[in-house]
């Protein structure tokens, strides 16, 4: 148990915020929505139950058990295993969601059981859960730990469940979509990775990728989890790391480690919020800022040559905001000063009409070379208390090309109590050293005062090849979600979002 492109910014480096709320949480399911509101379960007392309107700020919402007919594990499965509720998984398959979840005993005797549900809501009158029974079990002889289950519905309709721990395989088998449970259950399990747990599949172009868990848990900030992983074009196996090991040899590439004040990275689970934006969750099996604890995290997911690649959260800095169709910036549609002043320029030939403007006796002699270059001391940064004393409090927006003025750099920051999105919070985007702050007025684009209107707050998702899309939270007057877009190389504005385009693709650099 327990990018074409990745351009982001160096400040990117480390994980940039927590999620809001209250996010404790350990072997959490993967994240799963309906009707706009997201659900987690996790390893606990009745499996608690947390829930987020938004999939930033979280709640605990009960355990999931008080729903169930007895208020407890089933019969057959108490049999097959025992008295715990620990690490399940979930899946919505037609009308029906199935939750998956760990029923040890004495391990490596343990089950892994199944209830079923209509609803996630815990208002809807429909909401209950149905005991399934046992779908798998290990006896505590046989080389296999009958728990962290972790399930995929593959691209042909077949549903899988693999499962398994460090006392033995992981191994996966076959599920009917239509119960939830084990469809060939006279079939031996098939053996596909070693020294793991809290294993599961995904699939992207053609490749199963089984992501498992490394490591120890459960030591707080001392555990060693970290997730790797291999792929295989059949769900079956082998599954290959990128150095050709297979995970049933020990193999396993490394997605995600302990970094900064995170430590122990385990349960990976992948949602996937359509249009080029995936995210995966996964706990911390410390959390060095609330005390230690295990929490809940939502993190970009990436792909590069074939494999996925665990982003990072946004972090608030300032940036440049290039567009990655035209390689051209965002910037306050003012009179900008080049960095360092103008320089001088010499005049052309006779009747080119050109006009210098060094002074007397700076020019080379008629007909002569021109002067050398002199390397002088390096040149400051803008600040924009420099260019700023006459640029209008309310003006437009463009693009240009990058040239590190003032009037080109974005400061990026969450917003308190503004809420967010899957994984993030909403942002502000400013001209840094101003209260000019990106505004989305009717279809248009406008830098403005700060007041935290709904139009000035924006969600900004990475897309799987690194970019960004950028997105306001509203637009005064329409209904529509619209995106930051680049209608040529010097006109921003906003555009339904097309993911087989550039116009709407976004770079965040450190300028």
């Amino acid at each position: 148990m327990k990018q074409i492109l990745l351009c982001v910014a160096v400040l990117s480096v480390l994980p940039a915020h927590a999620l809001d709320g209250d996010v404790v949480v350990h072997d959490p399911s993967t994240i799963v929505s309906q009707a706009g509101h997201y659900y987690t379960y996790g390893t606990g007392n009745g499996i608690p139950v947390l829930s987020s309107e938004d999939g930033w700020t979280w709640h605990r919402s009960g355990s999931l058990m008080s729903a169930v007919p007895g208020g407890k594990v089933g019969a057959e499965v108490l049999a097959r295993g025992g008295n715990n509720t620990w690490a399940p998984d979930i899946i919505h398959v037609g009308d029906n969601y199935f939750l998956y979840y760990s029923a040890p005993g004495t391990q490596p005797r343990s089950a892994i059981g199944l209830l079923v549900g209509r609803t996630l809501d815990p208002q809807s009158p429909d909401y209950r859960w149905e005991d399934g029974g046992p779908v798998v079990w290990s006896d505590g002889i046989e080389d296999s730990n009958a728990i962290d289950p972790g399930v995929l519905h593959g691209p042909d309709g077949k549903l899988w469940l693999t499962y398994g721990s460090y006392f033995g395989y992981i191994r996966l088998v076959e599920l009917d979509p239509a119960t939830g449970k084990r469809r060939f259950p006279g079939r031996a399990p098939v053996n596909i990775a070693i020294n793991s747990e809290a294993s599961i599949p995904i699939y992207r172009d053609g490749w199963y990728y089984l992501l498992v868990t490394h490591g120890s848990c459960c030591q707080g900030a001392n555990s060693t989890y970290n997730i790797r992983m291999g792929r295989s074009r059949k769900v079956t196996g082998p599954y290959l790391d990128n150095m050709g090991v297979d995970m049933i040899e020990g193999g396993g590439k490394l997605f995600a480690a302990s970094r900064g004040r995170h430590i122990g990275p385990g349960h990976f689970g992948l949602l996937d919020l359509g249009e080029g934006v995936q995210k995966f969750s996964l706990h911390y099996e410390a959390d060095l800022d609330r005390g230690g604890v295990s929490v809940l995290d939502v993190r970009p997911l990436l792909w590069r040559d074939g494999w996925p690649v665990a982003g990072d959260n946004l972090v608030a800095g300032t940036y440049s905001i290039e567009s990655a169709r035209t390689g051209t910036v965002l910037e306050l549609a003012v009179q900008g000063f080049p960095v360092g002043g103008f320089r001088q320029r010499r005049g052309g030939p006779p009747g080119s009409g050109i006009v210098g403007n060094a002074p007397p006796g700076a020019g080379s002699p008629s007909g002569g070379p021109p002067p050398e270059p002199q390397v002088s001391a390096s040149i400051l940064d803008q600040e924009p208390a420099q260019v700023a004393a006459k640029w209008p409090t309310r003006t437009g927006v463009r693009l240009a090309p990058a040239m590190l003025q003032a009037h080109q750099k974005w400061v990026i920051s969450p917003v308190a109590g503004a809420g967010g999105y899957p994984g993030a919070p909403f942002f502000r985007i400013t001209i840094a050293g101003t209260e000019r702050s990106l505004t989305a007025n009717e279809g248009e684009l406008v830098a403005a005062p700060f007041t935290s209107a709904p139009e000035q707050l924006w969600r900004i998702d990475q897309l799987t090849d690194g970019s960004y899309r950028i997105t306001p939270k509203a637009i005064p007057g329409m209904t529509a979600t619209l995106a930051l877009s680049a209608a040529g190389s010097s006109t921003p504005t906003l555009a339904k979002f097309d993911p087989a385009s550039d116009r709407q693709r976004w770079l965040l650099r450190a300028p």
